[in-house]
């Protein structure tokens, strides 16, 4: 059962113990972890401390996800400019 609020991208990097996520339900909430159930773990509580600042500083709070997700993708090149 997954146990996270939001939905969840994973981004495997070139470094074989290094993650990035982020949640695309979540806005600006990232972070990195050392292997995908590090970030999982990290991402559970975070989204819990995000939320919390959220509430604390007036900002918008977005609905829980009633059908959230897990991607683990490989990390997406940005384009340069």
């Amino acid at each position: 059962m997954i146990e996270l609020k939001y939905s969840l991208v994973i981004e495997a990097t070139e470094e074989p113990d290094y993650f990035g996520f982020y949640s695309p339900d979540l806005e600006g909430f990232t972070g990195i972890g050392h292997s995908i159930e590090d970030c999982l773990y990290k991402a559970k509580w975070g989204m819990e401390e995000h939320v919390k600042l959220l509430v604390e500083q007036g900002l918008p709070v977005p609905p829980k996800s009633p059908d959230p997700r897990i991607i683990i993708q490989n990390e997406k090149k940005l384009a340069a400019a």
